[in-house]
């Protein structure tokens, strides 16, 4: 099952200049968490804007070109669905902008840190969906460096 994980402002930013919008210590903690021990997928931004791999996770890159670093390259992203889609292990997608809508239709649930607060110089955002789809737990709340956050997973019926 995919499972998509991310921080998000009022206007649904995510990142600008291939870094985080948003930087909350317990967020990154919730994240660590969340996805120690499973896969995850991202886009080949996303994975050059890390400081490197993420260790104890297979880092999966969807990209066209081949390069070093992630444990599997993807080039073929409706295959990779397809063979993953019914799968019980949770996978999940951890950015950016386009794979995030590449596998929303697919994610069962979605582990989303809602900041209260904007940036308009934000140059990737998430992509909109009916929260009315979905069931809702908030997982915490919580305020850092005058932030306000709520970490809320979304399940789909």
């Amino acid at each position: 099952m995919f499972s998509i994980i991310a921080a998000i402002g009022k206007n649904n930013e995510l990142g600008k200049a291939n870094r985080l919008v948003f930087h909350i210590k317990d967020d990154m903690k919730h994240f660590r968490e969340q996805t120690s021990g499973h896969k995850v997928v991202m886009g080949r931004k996303t994975w050059d804007s890390l400081p490197g791999k993420l260790s104890g996770r297979e880092n999966i890159v969807i990209s066209r070109h081949s390069f070093n670093g992630p444990d599997l390259i993807v080039n073929d992203v409706d295959q990779f669905i397809k063979d993953n889609i019914d799968t019980e292990e949770e996978i999940y997608i951890i950015g950016g902008g386009t794979i995030y809508q590449t596998f929303l239709p697919y994610a069962k649930h979605l582990y989303l840190t809602e900041v209260d607060a904007s940036d308009p110089d934000a140059d990737v955002f998430f992509p909109s969906f009916d929260k009315s789809s979905y069931s809702q737990t908030l997982i915490r709340k919580g305020t850092e460096n005058g932030l306000e956050y709520s970490i809320i997973k979304y399940s789909k019926a």
